[in-house]
């Protein structure tokens, strides 16, 4: 027993490579030594295998059967040992298991996903991102980026989480940032200086289009006076904090029913969304996209930033257009061929 259990005691602290190999050898060699003793018994090589692995596995179907003194003599010896080195691997698989779910959750695995959209700095606003995310495409792959050493929403499978300094290049490659589809840095809310929030998100986008220019990047900033300096590290777009909500406070005192026109378009969960089409064959001026957008139950809306091509209608639509609409997502679909 003394021998058994140091035997074990340095098995646990092989690799899990070398106790695979040991394990496959272990059994390869018990199924030769099976049909040498007992040829008659297993007829063939592959029936010992699986004799021994029946076994080793406590299933004992009684298929097949040692019949001599040395046969059973060998069943008592994979008994012992057999049985005992194949829960070691269980263990190990159980063990790696727990150790994988443990690194998931304190942000230490890296990310090997493409497509994947980057949220950097968690928050209620990071929270609603990845709700809306989801809404929107449910197989999304998303990976958040923070400081904290927790997994915030470690029961999402398809949300990674990776933690560290957002502006490092290492943390940065963890997220795989080189695949990413965009990122979405938002302000750091436990910070209290405005003016030293911005400085972080400003680090973090200069490191990403560093890294990666050909990622799109949105960022929130809380000081309008900073959006020159974010524009010079070439951001592709910019969110004023707070400055979306006091435009739309506003708007629901002054207009009536405004501001719920405009939380449906903000979100996919609510009413008809804004949509992109491409250009279809047919289409020559905007006046020809807008009718037959009209007549398949959706509303031509703007061409890029430009909501006035609705007063532009008979002129030719431009090679580089990006078309958007408004409708529902049956109607889109159906328009976009998917």
């Amino acid at each position: 027993m003394h021998f058994f259990l140091r035997f074990t005691t340095k098995l646990m602290r092989l690799r899990k490579t070398s106790i695979a190999l040991i394990i496959l050898g272990f059994i390869v060699a018990s199924a030769t030594i099976a049909f040498l003793l007992e040829p008659g018994t297993f007829g063939n090589w592959f029936n010992a295998l699986y004799w021994v692995m029946t076994t080793m596995a406590t299933v004992g179907y009684g298929d097949y059967f040692a019949k001599t003194e040395f046969g059973k003599a060998f069943t008592i010896f994979l008994y012992i040992f057999g049985i005992g080195l194949l829960s070691l691997v269980i263990g190990k698989v159980i063990d790696s298991l727990g150790s994988l779910q443990r690194q998931r959750g304190a942000g230490t695995l890296n990310f090997h996903g493409e497509e994947h959209v980057l949220l950097i700095n968690w928050s209620k606003k990071a929270q609603s991102a990845v709700d809306e995310i989801l809404c929107y495409s449910p197989k999304s792959q998303i990976v958040i980026i923070d400081e904290s050493n927790q997994h915030p929403l470690e029961h999402l499978h398809q949300v990674h989480f990776v933690s560290g300094d957002p502006a490092a290049d290492d943390i940065l490659e963890k997220a795989n940032i080189s695949k990413a589809r965009a990122a979405i840095i938002f302000a750091d809310s436990r910070i209290e200086e405005a003016s030293l929030i911005d400085g972080k998100s400003l680090l973090i986008a200069s490191s990403i289009e560093r890294l990666a220019p050909h990622v799109h990047t949105t960022v929130e900033i809380t000081q309008e006076k900073n959006i020159q300096n974010f524009r010079y590290v070439q951001i592709n777009e910019f969110v004023l904090s707070h400055d979306a909500i006091s435009r739309l406070a506003v708007r629901s005192a002054l207009q009536e029913g405004n501001s719920d026109v405009i939380r449906q378009l903000l979100s996919r969960q609510h009413g008809d969304d804004i949509y992109e089409v491409k250009v279809q064959q047919g289409w020559k001026t905007y006046r020809d996209a807008f009718q037959d957008l009209l007549s398949q139950g959706a509303t031509l809306l703007a061409d890029r930033n430009d909501l006035g091509i609705n007063r532009k209608l008979d002129q030719l639509i431009p090679p580089d257009a990006r078309l958007y609409i408004v409708s529902d997502e049956t109607t889109y679909r159906r328009i976009a061929g998917l």
